[in-house]
């Protein structure tokens, strides 16, 4: 009986390795290059046998891209050998927050799009000069999860995912 077990656990430990795989080809449709695993979005990977559920965190529960998120992560892990179905959830708990992303998403939001999260302390670095010379402008951005900032040092509009 241990034998059925051992492979029972290690086929689970196989689909979810691949799973883990498959969503880091996912990216977030606005941030071409930036995982949804990086952006923070998903809570939980369950199995049963080859049966997969994910459940993922909105950014904010009315992002009109939700479909299309959830349309890449049933294709790109029903695409896994180990995969026979996959069902995407959204969740209401916990709420997303910029403390979700990773060090790596971070980095690519500021480098890639000039994105930037705002630190502890409430201020904000620019991500072209990194001055700290930066005001917010607007708390209406061109999405509902970023605002509008300045940098006064090189001149350059910056947004704040929020």
């Amino acid at each position: 009986m241990a034998q059925v077990n051992d492979v029972l656990e290690a086929s689970d430990e196989a689909v979810r390795a691949a799973v883990r795989s498959a969503l880091l080809t996912v990216d977030d449709p606005e941030y071409p290059g930036l995982s949804i695993v990086d952006l923070g979005l998903v809570e939980l990977v369950k199995t049963q046998g080859s049966n997969v559920t994910v459940g993922l965190i909105p950014t904010f529960s009315g992002c009109p891209a939700l479909a299309m998120i959830a349309s890449d992560v049933k294709l790109a892990v029903e695409l896994c050998d180990e995969v026979q179905s996959c069902t995407v959830e959204w969740l209401p708990a916990p709420v997303w927050s910029t403390g979700r992303l990773s060090e790596a998403g971070e980095t690519r939001l500021a480098d890639n799009f000039t994105v930037v999260l705002r630190r502890k302390d409430g201020t904000l670095r620019c991500p072209v000069c990194g001055s700290d010379a930066v005001t917010d402008q607007s708390m209406a951005g061109p999405t509902r999860c970023r605002s509008v900032a300045w940098c006064g040092s090189c001149r350059n509009p910056i947004e704040v995912m929020r």
